[in-house]
């Protein structure tokens, strides 16, 4: 097994971990509404996608 010979410091260690961050989601608009979507997935206001009904939503 490796064993680290020397202590990293903190510095390195955190140059190395730069690239790990959260990335924002992308967002589309709905084609139906316009409301604001994530790429890939059924419109939660009108249940939408692709121009096709999917969701059945209830008029409150």
């Amino acid at each position: 097994m490796a064993h680290p010979k020397h202590r990293i410091s903190k510095t390195r260690r955190n140059k190395r971990r730069t690239h790990y961050k959260a990335e924002v989601p992308t967002l589309g608009s709905c084609s139906n509404c316009g409301a604001a979507v994530l790429y890939h997935r059924v419109c939660p206001e009108c249940g939408y996608y692709r121009g096709r009904l999917i969701i059945e939503k209830a008029n409150a």
